[in-house]
């Protein structure tokens, strides 16, 4: 699968290295001649994940700033190329050069492919039989759905690979947002964590999260994006469309200035669906006198939870931001940020 310069490289899209590494893209700010991703599956002996007579592991286990540092250590000891000092962020990130790419893996392209030619496996099939149910139940046209994850690969193992669906399209994403949430509230194909599942989710967090166990409560009871379909684990991901991009590499510079904690009043959430998430910001209250206009998180965890006219805590790196406009920002799971987070005040 190429890559053509009529597409963007978005959040989410996989690629393969000529030494057969797999990264997965992060956002939407790239240079032109290299993608921002970080190595998630490394060719192996033997591993859960096989493609014919290829296996691989996973380095990293789940998407947190610490797991994705520790891939570093490994680059810059095997493949310093793919450690890029960005001059846009002003950090240290894992890149891709486009000359270093061998395959390129757009996740709409392969679920249409699926969808044309058929499934090959049991869990292709789950596939297909999940875009069926929410063409069923929304309308929605399958343009605006793809796969990510192992599947976008061919890797994936049946007996246990998740499904990782991509939504493009902000009012596509609206519509099977609303369609979930409504469709988990009765007996249905589609379920959401049962109680036990959703206290194990939070205990879980307490140990990577300065979080309580009542703070994380209220983030899983209000998360719309992860379900078992058929028993199967399926999360779903909102992919912005090119036209929905509106910020170029280089348009801002990013210059971080350490940690800061305060509280915010969310003036808009609209932007929070996708990663990063983007909640816009009025009335801080921190120890600098500054105006911050947004809390940016590149943790998952934190999409679209919280809502306009909520105040919340936030603790992250403070970056001041230069370009078309000059604004502070709080950073939230970027490098150098381990312990930063969003939670209700």
């Amino acid at each position: 699968m190429g890559f053509t310069m009529e597409q963007k490289p978005k959040d989410r899209d996989l690629i393969e290295t000529n030494e057969g590494l797999i990264f997965c893209v992060v956002g939407y700010l790239h240079p032109n001649d290299r993608y921002t991703a970080y190595l998630k599956y490394v060719p192996a002996s033997e591993g859960k994940w096989t493609r014919g007579e290829a296996a691989y592991s996973r380095v990293v286990p789940y998407y947190h700033v610490t797991q994705v540092e520790n891939t570093y250590s490994f680059l810059r000891d095997k493949y310093p190329k793919y450690l890029y000092n960005c001059p846009v962020r002003n950090i240290i990130v894992s890149s891709v050069p486009r000359e270093d790419v061998l395959r390129y893996y757009h996740p709409k392209e392969r679920l249409d492919s699926i969808l044309r030619e058929g499934a090959s496996d049991p869990l292709e099939e789950k596939l297909v039989s999940l875009v069926e149910f929410f063409k069923d139940k929304t309308g929605i046209s399958t343009s605006n759905l793809g796969v990510t994850g192992s599947i976008l690969t061919k890797t994936h193992n049946p007996s246990f690979s998740d499904i990782d669906l991509t939504l493009h399209d902000i009012s596509a994403t609206n519509i099977i947002r609303k369609a979930i949430r409504a469709i988990r509230r009765v007996n249905s194909e589609l379920e959401p964590y049962n109680d036990k599942q959703i206290s194990e989710w939070c205990s879980d967090r307490t140990k990577r999260f300065p979080l309580s166990f009542e703070d994380l409560m209220l983030i899983a009871r209000r998360r719309w994006n992860y379900s078992y379909y058929k028993k199967t684990y399926v999360s779903f991901h909102p992919i912005r469309l090119d036209g929905e991009i509106d910020e170029t590499y280089g348009d801002f510079i990013y210059f971080p200035k350490g940690s800061v904690f305060g509280t915010a009043i969310i003036s808009s959430s609209n932007e929070s669906v996708f990663l990063p998430s983007i909640y816009k910001v009025e009335e801080t209250d921190i120890e600098l006198d500054l105006d911050i206009k947004q809390l940016v998180s590149y943790e998952g965890m934190f999409s679209d939870i919280f809502r306009a006219g909520e105040r919340v805590e936030f603790s992250g790196i403070l970056e001041k931001v230069s370009g078309r406009d000059n604004f502070y920002q709080v950073l939230i799971g970027g490098s150098g940020s381990k312990d930063s987070y969003i939670k209700l005040a």
